[in-house]
Order: C-alpha cells, then structure tokens, then sequence
C-alpha cells in the first residue's frame, strides 16, 4: 500500500489556531505529515521556541526545524526554488505526495517535489487571524492564541500596598472588567489556618511558594492579562514588618509587568485579619512597599483618590501596558 506522505511547512511566529487547524487537517489527509519550521537568527522569536511550540501542539506529527540563513523570496536569489526543493527533501528524503499550506507558493513548491499541492482555506475564514496580527496585539486576538504560546504575550498586573487599602476588591473588578482570571491572597488563606499565632520565616517561604504554585496553575486559563492580588514581593515586605528584622533589599526573580500600588487615602477597616491599626505603622509599610518596588526596578501606577478615579488610573494604566503601539501613536 502507498503511504501518502504529506508536507508543510512555515515560519508559525508565532503558532496560533489558524496554524494547528490546518496542521490537523493536513494530517488527516495522509498517512504522515511532516511539519517544517523556518526561522532567521534575527527573527523576533526564537526558531527553537516555534519548533518547541508545534511538537507541543502536534504530538503526532513529524516537526522539522531549519534554522539556516537562505533566501526568503524568488527575487532573493536565482536559485530560489531548487535552493528550497533540497531544503524539503532533506526534512523528508521519502516521498512526498501533496504539499499542504494556506498560500499560493504551495503549488509551485508542490511541482518541484513532485508532489500535488493542498491549499486548506486560503481566505482564512475558519481562523480571522495571522502570526502578525497576534504579534501586533495579543489581546485582540488572544482567543487563537494556543496555550504554550500564551505566556510568551500574557502581562501579569498585581495590586499592591498597606492592608486596607482595596487591593482584594479592585483586583475582582478588575479581573471581572477583563473578562480574566486573578490570583487571589494566598497570604490571608495561610494566615487565617496557620496553627500558631507567632510568626516565622518558613511561613512567608510558604506563603511565596503557594502564591507561586496558584499563579502557574491559573495563568494557562487567563485571558492576556492575568491580576495578583500582592506576589511574593509584598511578602517580603510583610516579613520585614511582622518579623521585625533589618530591611535588607528586596530580592524577586519574576517581577510583574505592572504594579498598581494603592495609596492609604482611604479609611483603615478592621477585617479580623489586620495588623496596621496605627497609622504611623500603615505609612511607614506604604514607604517600604515603595523602596522595594524602586529596588527590582518596577513598572509602578500609584492609584489614589476617590473610588471612580482610582478605577479610570487603574484603566489607563493597564491600557498603556497593553496596546498595540500604533494604538498610542494614534492617540
């Protein structure tokens, strides 16, 4: 029996839906499909990443990377398509029966292998979506966006400050208006069923390690921005201020994308879980919350005033983080 054996290939920078539909219908019209992923050295993402990405996306499939600098268009060299007829042949010595892609050249590199071309939906009217368009603005099209690839374009905003402050209710509202997820407190969790009273390091080191765990499992399942209500580093804040050591300086390997940092002009509420009663003490853990922002080199929006103008600095702020470049240069 014949084996039909089909190709494709692209630079899939990054991946999106659009991609694995045709790969996967590509598949189911042969026997064995090879993918081949292109990249440049210069290119904006990593040829490697791509290639990660796809095996990740097509376990069934047969993914190829070429990394080596050749002409991208006929106009480049004059051996263009014999250049690329041993580019693919190399990937897949065997035969090849039909050439699969979105894009007209597929009928011409099909005649050089020999082999029929398969155009699946050029108009992409099943997936409205290029590698450009998401690369130009992620959000816009986060829905195409797989799931290994999300991470590369996903901003991650946390909600900062004293206690008492609305970082546990701006960070709902917040998520809610973005149609996300957020990674609620694990510090109040914690404190709320800890067996003692009394303090120690090892439970900021689990407080940070819980924060962390709850991020990685909800940020796959998050739109583009994902929200945090305090991170690790206001933990190292609060174990300065509960543990009563020196202020060493602060130390994080994952700062956010943006912080927002909600200032203490707004009345001191007793939850059952506080500890800043005394003003002096709120004040003076907001100036440490500060340093220790300016320390890591933090994206900082301090949000301060009545409730609706807190709302509309948090909304711009977010939306500087987050539009397209063009966007701005529009406004």
């Amino acid at each position: 029996m014949t084996v039909r054996r089909g190709f494709l290939l692209g630079k899939f920078m990054p991946p999106h839906a659009g991609h694995v539909f045709m790969c996967n219908t590509a598949a189911a019209l042969c026997d064995e499909l090879t993918v081949l992923v292109c990249s440049l050295p210069d290119d904006p993402i990593s040829g490697m990443d791509r290639a990660r990405w796809m095996r990740a996306l097509l376990p069934n499939v047969r993914v190829i990377h070429h990394d080596k600098v050749v002409p991208q268009e006929p106009k480049d060299h004059p051996d263009f398509w014999p250049i690329w007829r041993g580019i693919c042949t190399a990937a897949q010595p065997l035969p090849i029966t039909s050439v699969f892609g979105s894009e007209p050249y597929v009928v011409r590199l099909a005649a050089e292998l020999g082999a029929t071309p398969v155009l699946i939906d050029p108009d992409r009217l099943a997936f409205p979506v290029s590698a450009t368009a998401i690369r130009t603005d992620p959000a816009a099209h986060w829905r195409f966006v797989p799931e290994p690839i999300r991470a590369l374009y996903q901003k991650r905003v946390v909600l900062f400050g004293a206690e008492s402050v609305g970082k546990s209710t701006m960070t709902r509202a917040l998520a809610a208006h973005f149609d996300t997820l957020f990674v609620p407190e694990y510090g109040r969790t914690h404190d709320a069923f800890k067996p003692d009273l009394a303090w120690s390091e090892a439970d900021f080191t689990m407080i940070a390690a819980g924060h962390r765990a709850m991020r990685a499992a909800i940020a796959p399942q998050a739109g583009a921005i994902l929200f945090e209500d305090t991170d690790p580093l206001l933990t190292s804040v609060w174990q300065e201020y509960l543990l009563g050591g020196p202020a060493g300086p602060a130390k994080i390997s994952d700062p956010a994308d943006l912080y927002l940092l909600l200032d203490t002009d707004m009345p001191w509420i007793n939850d059952g879980t506080r500890y800043q009663a005394d003003t002096d003490h709120r004040c003076a853990f907001q100036r440490r919350c500060l340093e220790v922002l300016a320390d890591v080199g933090a994206n900082v929006c301090v949000v301060s005033g009545a409730p609706q103008e807190r709302w509309q600095t948090c909304l711009s702020a977010i939306s500087a983080l987050t539009d397209p470049p063009q966007a701005h240069a529009r406004a």
